[in-house]
């Protein structure tokens, strides 16, 4: 990741873009970030969008939360969860379909 203050930033942005090649340019306010420019070679869309979009970053949030309270599942458990849900659902198919 390359740094630059936008009082010394003299090209113009679309020459910094080509120069990027695959990492990202952080453009700076003193030793704050405001912008970023970043390649798009390798991102779909869809990915683009969703990371910008504010339902899924609360729940991005949200879960770092409960991770930092201590409220998170190893993956075997995961795992296990959604394995007896998917069972559990199975069954009252099974069930709806025979009434």
């Amino acid at each position: 990741m390359k740094r630059i203050n936008l009082a010394s930033a003299h090209r113009p942005l679309a020459d910094y873009a080509a120069d990027l090649g695959d990492e990202i340019l952080v453009l700076t306010k003193g030793r704050r970030a405001v912008a970023a420019i970043v390649p798009l070679r390798k991102v779909d869309r869809e990915s683009l969008a969703l990371s910008q979009h504010p339902e899924f970053l609360k729940i991005i949030a949200r879960s770092r939360a409960e991770f930092a309270a201590g409220r998170k599942l190893t993956l075997e458990r995961m795992k296990r969860t959604v394995s007896s849900r998917r069972k559990s659902r199975k069954r009252t198919r099974r069930r709806s379909r025979g009434r």
